[in-house]
C-alpha cells in the first residue's frame, strides 16, 4: 500500500484546508467544489484528508458498509446477525471520468432476474463510498447524466437502480469532494449548486512559500515512509481535533441572529432558491464545533458566507465566482444582533480561529512554519492579442461585445455517436428507444418487448411447463436509443479592419458571445481562429471552457487586411488534428464574416473558394454569420456558404426571436438550405 502526503504538510491553501476539514466534522454540509489550475496539489490534498477520518464500524460480511448500531433495513445484503461486527478504516473511493453508470450506480442482472426471479445486483461505487469520500477528479469532465446520479445520490443518502421494473436500492451517504480546472469548462450552474462548498486555489507567487512546497514534496518523493513519519504527531492530533468536533457539534446552538444574519446574507446577494441558507447553516455551525464553541457567531457566519456563496451568484458561464467582501460586511452589521461570549479556545494543533492562520488552525510544524498565505487569487493575466497581422499600421484597440442574446438552433445533419449533449441528434445510452439489437457486452438497457418476442417461439423446445417464460442469454435485446450529442463548435472570426470600418465589430462579439452562450448550455467543446493582416491564429484550442474563449474574443484587436484563406486553413488543419484526437465527436464551422478577401495572395478570393471546398470536401457542417451590413450588399457570404457546401445566416437572422427566419439545420457537404 502506497503512502499518502500528509494532510498537515500541506503548505498554504487554507481555504481548501478548512472546507475539507469542516466536511470531515459535519458531511452534512454537501461536500466540497475545488476550482483551480493545474498542478496545484488539489488531488493531494483531497487524498490526503482520508487518512484523517475516524475508522468506521460495519456490519460483517456486508458489503454496503451498514452501520451495525441502525443497519439500514433496506439493505440487500440483509437482514445483519445481531452484534456482527468489524472495525475499518474510512474508505476514500475515485469515480473515474471514463466510468460507465453501472459501475457508478452497480450492475443488476436482468438475465437471472427475468429467467430465475433471483435480484443478483453488483454493488458499484456509490455502495463501496458509503460512509466514507467519494472523489471526482476532474468533475467538470464528467458525463451530464452520471453527475445527476451521482448528486441526486448524495443528496438523498441513498442509491436506486431500477432496470425494466426490477430495482435496488441501498444507502449512499459520502462526503463528496470534486476538483476542477476551470480552463477545461464549467459545471452546469444547477450542479455547481448542489455542492456545498466551493473554493478556489492558486499557485502561490511568494518564492519563499514555493520553495518550502518543493522542498517538502522532494523530501517525500526521496522516502515516503520517513517523511510521513515526521509529520505523524501533527496527523494525530488533528484526526483527535476532528473527533472531538464531531462529538461537540451535536451541542452548538444556532441562534436566532444568526440565522437572521445567514437569511439576510443570502437575500442580498440574490443567491437562487433556498439550499444556500441551509448550508450556510451547517457550515457556520461545524465551524463552531471545530473552534470549541457551541454557539456560532457572526464570524462563523462570514465564514461560511466565503465557502458557500461564491459559486452560487453566477448566472451565466461568463460570470467570475466571488463574493464582495464590503457587501458582506455591511450585511452582517445591519443584522449583527448580541455576539454570544466565546469560550476558549481547545487544546490542540491549532492557536488560531477557523479561518486563522495555518488554515483553521492548523499550522505546519516539523519543518518551519510556513509563509502566511492570504487565501487570495492571483489576478487572471490578460489573454494574449492574436499575434497575426502584428501591431502594424491600421490596428484598433479591442471593443467591448454587444449584448448577448439567445440565438437559433444549429445543429450538424445526421445521426452521430459522440459524447451526450443537447445539439445534434446521435445514438446515446439515455433518450427515447428507436429499436433494439443484440447486446455486445453486458446487458444495460433490456428491450422487453424484444425479448419476448424473441424468447417466445423457442418455449415449447425448452420445456416450458409453468406460466414462466423461459429465457436464455441468446433472447436478451438491448434497447437502442436516441438523444443529443455535444459537438465541437470551431469558431472562424475575421478581425480584419473591414469589421472595424464600419463599427460593427461590437456587434459582432456580442453575436459570437451569444453562440459561445448557447454551446455552454448545449455541452459543447468550442475552439476560436481568428484571421486578420497576413495571417491567422488559433486564438484558442478546442476547449470545454466557453468562458476562455470570451475572454479571448472580448481582447480582440481589429484592424489590418482579411486573409480569409489563412482563416479558413488554419481551421482545417485544427478539425484535422481534432478528429484524430476525437473522431466520434462531430464538428460545426462558424464563420463569422462579411465574405470580403482582401489578403494571403494574387487571387485572394479565388484561394479562399479553394480553401472553403477543402471543408465541404471533409463533410463539415459549416454555417456563414453574414456581418455585411448597408443598403447595397455584395453577397459574398453567401458565395462563401456555398462554396463551404453551407448556409448563409445574417447577424438579425441569428436571434431567435427574428421573424427573417429559422435555421434548422446547418448542411455538410450539400448545398441544400434547411429553413423553417
Amino acid at each position: 500500500m502506497s503512502t499518502r502526503y500528509p494532510f498537515t504538510a500541506v503548505v498554504g491553501m487554507d481555504d481548501l484546508r478548512l472546507a475539507l476539514l469542516l466536511n470531515a466534522v459535519s458531511p452534512a454540509v454537501g461536500g466540497v467544489l475545488v476550482r483551480g489550475e493545474k498542478g496545484t496539489a488539489k488531488s493531494t490534498a483531497v487524498r490526503a484528508l482520508a487518512e484523517l477520518l475516524p475508522e468506521v464500524a460495519v456490519a460483517a460480511d456486508c458489503r454496503f458498509s451498514c452501520d451495525p448500531a441502525a443497519p439500514d433495513p433496506g439493505c440487500p445484503d440483509g437482514p445483519h446477525r445481531d452484534g456482527a461486527r468489524q472495525a475499518r478504516p474510512a474508505r476514500m473511493v475515485e469515480l473515474p471520468v471514463g466510468a460507465s453508470e453501472d459501475r457508478l450506480v452497480g450492475a443488476l442482472d436482468i438475465e437471472k432476474a427475468l429467467a430465475e426471479g433471483v435480484k443478483a445486483f453488483e454493488p458499484g461505487l456509490l455502495a463501496a463510498a458509503h460512509r466514507g469520500i467519494l472523489y471526482v477528479d476532474e468533475v467538470n469532465l464528467l458525463h451530464d447524466h452520471l453527475i445527476d446520479l451521482l448528486l441526486d445520490a448524495a443528496a438523498m443518502g441513498s442509491s436506486y437502480v431500477e432496470r425494466e421494473g426490477v430495482s435496488v436500492r441501498h444507502a449512499a451517504r459520502f462526503l463528496l469532494v470534486g476538483t476542477m480546472n476551470p480552463e477545461e469548462g464549467e459545471l452546469r450552474p444547477q450542479l455547481l449548486d448542489r455542492f456545498g462548498l466551493t473554493v478556489e486555489v492558486a499557485a502561490s507567487r511568494e518564492p519563499e512559500q514555493r520553495v518550502e512546497v518543493v522542498r517538502r514534496r522532494l523530501a517525500f518523493e526521496d522516502d515516503p515512509a520517513a517523511f510521513a513519519a515526521r509529520w505523524a504527531g501533527e496527523e494525530a492530533a488533528l484526526r483527535e481535533r476532528i473527533v472531538t468536533a464531531r462529538a461537540l457539534l451535536p451541542q452548538v446552538v444556532l441562534g436566532d441572529a444568526a440565522l437572521l444574519q445567514i437569511a439576510a446574507t443570502c437575500a442580498a446577494f440574490e443567491v437562487d432558491g433556498m439550499r444556500a441558507d441551509i448550508v450556510m447553516a451547517r457550515t457556520a455551525t461545524a465551524l463552531a464545533a471545530w473552534a470549541g464553541r457551541t454557539e456560532v457567531t457572526s464570524e462563523d457566519v462570514r465564514q461560511a458566507a466565503l465557502l458557500a456563496l461564491p459559486h452560487r451568484r453566477r448566472r451565466n458561464p461568463f460570470d467570475a465566482p466571488g463574493l464582495d467582501e464590503d457587501k458582506l460586511d455591511e450585511t452582517l452589521e445591519q443584522f449583527k444582533g448580541e455576539e454570544p461570549d466565546e469560550d476558549p479556545e481547545p487544546d490542540g494543533p491549532g492557536d488560531g480561529g477557523p479561518g486563522g492562520g495555518g488554515g483553521g488552525g492548523i499550522p505546519p510544524q516539523g519543518e518551519g512554519p510556513a509563509p502566511e498565505s492570504d487565501g487570495a487569487a492571483p489576478e487572471e493575466a490578460p489573454a494574449p492579442a492574436p499575434r497575426g497581422g502584428g501591431s502594424g499600421a491600421g490596428e484598433r484597440a479591442a471593443v467591448k461585445a454587444g449584448e448577448p442574446f439567445r440565438t437559433k438552433m444549429l445543429s450538424v445533419p445526421g445521426l452521430g455517436e459522440g459524447a451526450a449533449g443537447r445539439r445534434s441528434r446521435a445514438r446515446t445510452a439515455h433518450g427515447r428507444t428507436t429499436g433494439a439489437t443484440r447486446p455486445r457486452g453486458a446487458l444495460t438497457k433490456l428491450h422487453l418487448a424484444a425479448t419476448v418476442q424473441a424468447a417466445a417461439p423457442h418455449q415449447k423446445a425448452r420445456g416450458r411447463s409453468g406460466r414462466g417464460l423461459v429465457v436464455r442469454r441468446d433472447d436478451l435485446r438491448q434497447a437502442t436509443r436516441e438523444g443529443r450529442e455535444g459537438n465541437l463548435v470551431l469558431f472562424v472570426v475575421d478581425a480584419s479592419g473591414s469589421m472595424a470600418a464600419r463599427q460593427r465589430m461590437s456587434a459582432v462579439k456580442g453575436a459570437v458571445l451569444s453562440l459561445l452562450l448557447d454551446a455552454y448550455q448545449r455541452r459543447d467543446k468550442v475552439g476560436l481562429v481568428t484571421f486578420r493582416g497576413r495571417d491567422a491564429e488559433v486564438a484558442l484550442p478546442p476547449t470545454s471552457s466557453v468562458d476562455a474563449a470570451a475572454a479571448r474574443l472580448e481582447q480582440l484587436p481589429t484592424g489590418g487586411r482579411t486573409p480569409l484563406s489563412a482563416g479558413l486553413l488554419k481551421a482545417h488543419d485544427v478539425l484535422r488534428v481534432e478528429r484524430l484526437r476525437d473522431p466520434s465527436r462531430r464538428p460545426l464551422l462558424v464563420v463569422v464574416t462579411d465574405g470580403r478577401a482582401t489578403g494571403g495572395g494574387a487571387d485572394p478570393v479565388a484561394l479562399a473558394a479553394r480553401a472553403a471546398r477543402l471543408h465541404a470536401a471533409d463533410g463539415t457542417a459549416a454555417v456563414v454569420v453574414d456581418c455585411e451590413t448597408g443598403p447595397v450588399r455584395l453577397g459574398l457570404a453567401g458565395n462563401l456558404a456555398r462554396d463551404l457546401g453551407g448556409t448563409a445566416v445574417t447577424l438579425d437572422e441569428l436571434r431567435a426571436d427574428s421573424i427573417a427566419g429559422l435555421v434548422r439545420n446547418v448542411q455538410g457537404n450539400s448545398s441544400t438550405r434547411r429553413a423553417a
